[in-house]
């Protein structure tokens, strides 16, 4: 056999391995991937707000519509802002916590988002309201401006109106006790 053909022979038979193995080099890949993912804590989203000035916005509050909230006007605090809605099934399981850090002096606002107003007030009155007031999204624009993923999520700002931790989720007693409560006493001893 010439030379020539032998090395064609070759090839076609180099190929015909590789259709076998590169199907399966691609298939390791992705599922290590995939592997990495799963290890991944899906409540830490990397958000780029993180240590920079929280957006404003100026929305009418739930219970009195005439008179707005903006962000501006915590200056000075550290608080948290909690994006729910009362069709949120995730928010209902992280509302007793929420309860909780408001018995403990923790000031929260709410920002009700893409809700009817009456549904929400039926909600928190059912439940128990754990924020000092409770700002309307019914547009979605200022959750947008934020970052937010989906409901619910939890904001911690600091004095000088930066966002310092950014929760996708519910919270739960975990997440007080082991971030958000360490941070805000942190954050509240800085002058």
């Amino acid at each position: 056999m010439p030379v020539r053909q032998l090395r064609r022979l070759r090839m076609v038979s180099i190929f015909r391995q590789a259709r076998f193995v590169i199907p399966l080099l691609v298939f390791l890949i992705v599922a290590g991937f995939l592997a990495r993912g799963l290890k991944l804590d899906s409540t830490l989203v990397p958000t780029p707000f993180l240590g920079k000035q929280a957006p404003d916005f100026v929305l009418p509050q739930l219970y009195s519509e005439s008179q707005f909230f903006s962000p501006a006007q915590m200056a000075g605090q550290v608080w948290m802002l909690n994006v729910w809605a009362s069709w949120c099934v995730a928010c209902l399981h992280e509302h007793d916590d929420l309860m909780r850090l408001a018995g403990e002096g923790y000031t929260i606002v709410g920002l009700n988002y893409k809700d009817e107003n009456t549904d929400a007030r039926k909600w928190l009155q059912e439940r128990g309201d754990p924020y000092i007031l409770t700002a309307v999204d019914q547009a979605g624009t200022a959750a947008i401006d934020w970052g937010v993923y989906g409901v619910p999520e939890t904001f911690v700002i600091d004095k000088s109106g930066k966002i310092r931790y950014k929760h996708v989720g519910p919270i739960s007693s975990d997440t007080i006790d082991e971030r958000i409560a360490p941070l805000v006493r942190e954050l509240e001893d800085q002058s």
